[in-house]
């Protein structure tokens, strides 16, 4: 029992490495976790800047089409000008880059899962 106990000890703590143990490279490790932190970061400011920033799109949508399709003009939702006094549509340029962004990454999501390969190098 003492040597089973013993050699469980000298296998934690021994230096010789078991082919059959697979390789660990702290430096895969710390990429993982870089880039996962990384996409989970662009991923915040992407859903942040399209549902909150400036109230969102949505809240700007409906007044978008009413002047787009009704007699309604700019001005009745509080537009002013460009630079001064944007009403309604105040961060309306982040919204839609915002929007932009997330369909070309849904785009990409779904090309990189449901489309085959491409083959780069024939032979």
């Amino acid at each position: 029992m003492i040597r089973r106990i013993r050699q469980v000890l000298e296998d934690i703590v021994s230096d010789s490495e078991d082919s059959q143990e697979p390789g660990y490279d702290p430096v895969h490790v710390a990429g993982t976790v870089i880039g996962s932190l990384t996409a989970l970061g662009i991923l915040y400011w992407l859903l942040w800047t399209l549902l909150v920033y400036q109230g969102g799109i949505f809240k700007k949508i409906v007044p978008f089409l009413s002047v787009l399709l009704t007699s309604k003009t700019l001005s009745d939702y509080g537009y002013e000008g460009y630079p001064y006094e944007l009403g309604v549509f105040e961060g309306f340029a982040g919204n839609l880059i915002a929007l932009v962004l997330a369909c070309l990454a849904l785009y990409w999501l779904w090309r990189a899962y449901y489309l085959p390969p491409r083959r780069f190098l024939k032979g």
